[in-house]
């Protein structure tokens, strides 16, 4: 989904629900944020990504065998 709350207007690609330790979702973090071009990070088990890239975001983890929902707008 697609944030912008507590960012101070800064939108940012959010992605949850990730059946994952910890160091695979780092791993995946790390390929959509290359793919992406921007940064971001891991809390709490939750990827932000800087940006609006829900559908680069949303390919992606479809090609890679995650059922994706989008949610927000």
């Amino acid at each position: 989904m697609r944030d912008r709350k507590h960012r101070g207007g800064k939108t940012v690609t959010v992605i949850t629900g990730v059946p994952a330790g910890n160091q695979v979702l780092e791993a995946l973090a790390q390929q959509l944020k290359k793919l992406c071009g921007s940064g971001g990070t891991v809390k709490d088990g939750v990827i932000e990504i800087q940006g609006d890239h829900c559908d680069k975001v949303q390919t992606r983890l479809s090609e890679l065998g995650y059922k994706v929902k989008r949610a927000g707008g």
